[in-house]
């Protein structure tokens, strides 16, 4: 008898207008590699990534444009909803943005942010008391804006039951990794990060005792 394929874990990055580039394109990179390295080993690719917007075409940092797979007005459901930082300002003040946020954390299992991503989950009032971090640039005004969290430094990568977040920028893709860990397990991410060739900081994060919500933990 054969064994059941488990279906893959849905992941969406969410990206808007002036996204950090590699705050969203890093974990897209880290879990398209995820499943290139299941596949090389015979087995199911555990990942399904795509990319979500309030627009189809969003202008990164930078200029870059990027075109997402999908739009809030789609409703697509997630398994892992990971939020992408950058200036955030305009996104703050979304309310189509921070409407589909607070529906999408009611139902989806694990919810993370890199960088100043966790400004738009606070925005939403995901983030209330929760231990977390974001870039070191930014980690005083996440405090001073939402006194009740507890914003941590010098750590990669912070989870809080199934919430987590991430430092800024290349820090996104330490969580990243840490996701697959999570969800597929050590040697599938460690084997990620050695095909990406990147130095990976595994014990870099810090993990608060907490439920989680995930069929995939």
């Amino acid at each position: 008898m054969s064994t059941p394929v488990s279906p893959a874990q849905r992941v969406g990055i969410v990206v808007f207008d002036q996204v950090e580039v590699l705050d969203c394109c890093g974990p897209f990179e880290v879990f398209s590699v995820a499943n290139r390295v299941s596949h090389g080993r015979g087995k199911s690719e555990p990942f399904k990534v795509s990319m979500i917007a309030k627009e189809l075409e969003v202008s990164a940092r930078g200029g870059l444009v990027l075109r997402s797979h999908s739009t809030f007005a789609e409703g697509t459901e997630f398994d892992v909803l990971l939020v992408a930082g950058g200036v955030t300002d305009d996104a703050e003040r979304d309310d189509e943005t921070i409407n589909w946020l607070q529906h999408a954390a009611n139902r989806t299992p694990l919810l993370a942010s890199v960088c100043t991503g966790a400004f738009l989950l606070a925005t939403a009032g995901i983030l209330t008391t929760q231990r977390v971090t974001t870039h070191w640039e930014d980690q005083a005004e996440l405090q001073r804006r939402w006194p009740s969290l507890q914003v941590e430094a010098n750590h990669r990568w912070v989870r809080d039951g199934n919430i987590f977040t991430s430092g800024g920028i290349s820090a996104g893709i330490d969580l990243a990794l840490h996701l697959v860990e999570v969800c597929g397990g050590a040697d599938l991410a460690l084997a990620t990060a050695r095909q990406m060739e990147y130095d990976w900081r595994r014990a870099s994060g810090v993990a608060t005792a907490g439920e989680v919500r995930s069929a995939c933990i």
